[in-house]
């Protein structure tokens, strides 16, 4: 029984921490996404400004 406890123990554990991991991942794709989109918006009216496209 304390066998099975443990385990179980463990995998709550684990599956929490690979959980963040996910998490922090998927905001990191999302910061670095908009971070792109904010750059090129900001290239383009640089570009409209200035009368080079």
């Amino acid at each position: 029984m304390r066998r099975f406890a443990m385990k179980a123990l463990f995998t709550a554990l684990n599956l929490g921490r690979a959980e963040r991991t996910r998490i922090d991942w998927d905001r990191r794709v999302v910061v670095f996404s908009t971070a792109v989109t904010i750059g090129l918006i900001a290239l383009y009216i640089y570009g409209k400004a200035t009368l080079r496209w």
